[in-house]
């Protein structure tokens, strides 16, 4: 690519560029390091799509960007989907700052090449977008969200006609046409002309209801809802975001009365106002939902990211306190409530299959035994999960019954190929009247599971490592790691050493050998002689290096302290790589 600066005075003196850019970029003229950031590199088409910060540039979010990632996506469908045309791409778009912008930007590129386009008249949850590629039978997806990153960023997902997000060695393909694009000779239509073509449509309520149809059909307990749904008192964040109509239809409609929403919260707003980071894995996010459940007595409390696929879930413990549950405990929580009441009632299959990814929870290995069910692990991200399921659809080998990553993302039913915190709500909340039927609390049951299985514990760290220096210190993290691996952790010899770019795994302490049957990813894992476990990973949408580690203690202090030892323990070992 060219020099940085001289790129940038291209955007300021080309003709291409809109005024409003060009003011912006004026801006920054004597900020040397800002427009290194901006313009050194292109913001790169990744295997889900794309993310960054919002701005003018080759290295930002913004309208030419994603011109061309939606040029290079035509440029594949029209080449490989013979009937991509008539087919058409759905396409969803979250509360972010220009999200509605960019989305209507990618449908007229789509149309600019022939290709219908299927924009939603408002914001959706993600998981929405993946019904709706199925629903209409569309050839591809696309999603404008950052998901849980800060109001700084928006990003770009593409997913196939399988609802799913796209895979290999589809999206190194895609990637491929992307990279051939140049930003000038994106194609482009104005808007009443794309819609008197009949290309550009529309789409809405429609969709909303065979959506909710498909969410309400993964309910489990009608009765138990009946018998104490006018009881059970529900606190919802929607964080700014896309849950808020979607979550709170659902739960009135199978009979849940008393929703409290956070009223700071319910209005979508892509500044995010009143969280730093509108991610339900931060405690923070919940701040003002805790308030609110303390007023009404809330006997759960629920918050959904901004395209609400990821669910936090928050409980009363046996003294009255509140408890912020993980996504390993919510995931737990989910799994053994689907295949315990599936079984009760006589519909969990023969060849029933769940799925989780390699970085969470081993609890769900006990529980899928006791229910005789096949446990599947793929690599971190949720469309994994996705290209497993439409595995299982293609063979007829095994059926899927419920999924979930660590991350706070989950999947009951096959109508999305993606997580969905609409279903996660609606089933945390079934669970909760579960349980208080039962004169118990959702925390109860966590600790039943635990005295059941075992106390398994799970936690995350993250070191972030941002612009070209960052990129450069997290290749040699990795590198470091692989060439001198821990031998050790807390005392326990590293029995497993599982690097996933290459074919084969080993076992350091007795030669053994498995097969990696997952994709090569730049991963590794590492098993400790008593079952403990360790992972560390660039990840795939910001700048960081992530941390993953699990344990199994004899109770829930034990469990604890042997925890947040090892999260300590492995922080500092790669910090001070």
């Amino acid at each position: 690519m060219a020099n940085y600066m001289e790129n940038y005075n291209e955007w300021l003196s080309s003709d291409f560029f809109d005024q409003e850019t060009k003011n912006e970029l004026e801006e920054i003229k004597n900020n040397d390091s800002e427009i290194k950031e901006r313009f050194y590199k292109e913001l790169e088409f990744g295997t889900g799509g794309l993310r960054g910060i919002m701005g003018a540039g080759t290295n930002r979010m913004n309208i030419y960007t994603v011109g061309k990632a939606t040029q290079g996506l035509a440029n594949y469908i029209l080449e490989n989907s013979p009937d991509g045309k008539k087919m058409g791409v759905a396409i969803a778009y979250d509360s972010r700052n220009m999200s509605a912008k960019f989305a209507q930007k990618a449908g007229l590129v789509l149309c600019a090449n022939g290709i219908k386009a299927y924009v939603f008249d408002e914001l959706r949850p993600t998981p929405e977008l993946s019904f709706t590629v199925r629903h209409l039978g569309c050839t591809a997806g696309i999603v404008i969200t950052a998901s849980h990153n800060p109001a700084e960023y928006n990003g770009y997902k593409v997913y196939w006609q399988d609802g799913g997000q796209i895979v290999y060695p589809r999206d190194k393909e895609i990637i491929e046409k992307v990279n051939t694009v140049d930003i000038r000779n994106v194609k482009t239509m104005a808007l009443d002309e794309a819609e008197k073509s009949g290309l550009y449509n529309i789409i809405g309520k429609e969709i909303d209801d065979e959506y909710v149809k498909n969410v309400k059909s993964q309910s489990l307990n009608s009765d138990i809802i009946s018998k104490v749904g006018n009881e059970l008192k529900i606190v919802y964040t929607p964080l700014h975001g896309t849950g808020n109509k979607p979550v709170r239809r659902v739960l009135s409609e199978i009979g849940f009365k008393n929703v409290y929403v956070v009223p700071e919260q319910e209005k979508p707003d892509g500044n995010f106002p009143t969280v730093g980071y509108p991610n339900p894995e931060d405690p923070k996010a919940f701040t003002l939902a805790l308030e609110l459940a303390k007023k009404v007595g809330a006997d759960v409390i629920v918050g959904t990211d901004p395209d609400a696929d990821r669910v936090g879930v928050v409980v009363k413990n046996s003294n009255g306190e509140y408890v912020i549950l993980t996504g390993n405990m919510t995931g737990a929580l989910l799994t053994n409530y689907v295949l315990s009441q599936k079984k009760a009632k006589g519909i969990l299959p023969e060849n029933g299959a769940v799925i989780k990814t390699i970085v969470t929870t081993e609890m769900i290995r006990p529980i899928t035994k006791t229910y005789g069910v096949k446990l599947f692990d793929v690599l971190t991200g949720f469309k994994y999960i996705g290209e497993k399921i439409k595995q299982f659809e293609q063979s007829g080998k095994y059926s899927f019954v419920f999924g979930f990553e660590e991350s706070y993302g989950c999947l009951s039913g096959t109508y999305a190929r993606d997580k969905d915190a609409v279903v996660a709500v609606m089933l945390v909340a079934e669970l909760t009247a579960f349980y208080k039927a039962q004169g118990k609390t959702l925390y109860d049951g966590l600790i039943e599971l635990y005295d059941k299985y075992g106390y398994y514990r799970e936690g995350i760290s993250s070191i972030t490592l941002k612009g070209i220096e960052g990129i450069k210190k997290i290749k040699y993290i990795m590198d470091t790691l692989r060439k001198n691996p821990p031998k050790e952790l807390l005392g326990k010899k590293t029995e497993w050493i599982r690097d996933y770019t290459e074919k084969t795994f080993k076992n350091v302490l007795t030669g053994d050998k498995e097969a990696n049957t997952l994709p090569l990813s730049n991963v590794l894992h590492y098993t400790f002689e008593n079952g403990d476990w360790l992972c560390v990973r660039p990840s795939g949408t910001e700048p960081k290096i992530k941390i993953y580690y699990g344990i199994k203690g004899t109770d829930i202090n034990d469990s604890k302290e042997k925890m947040e030892a090892m999260g300590k323990y492995a922080y500092e070992m790669i910090s001070n790589l």
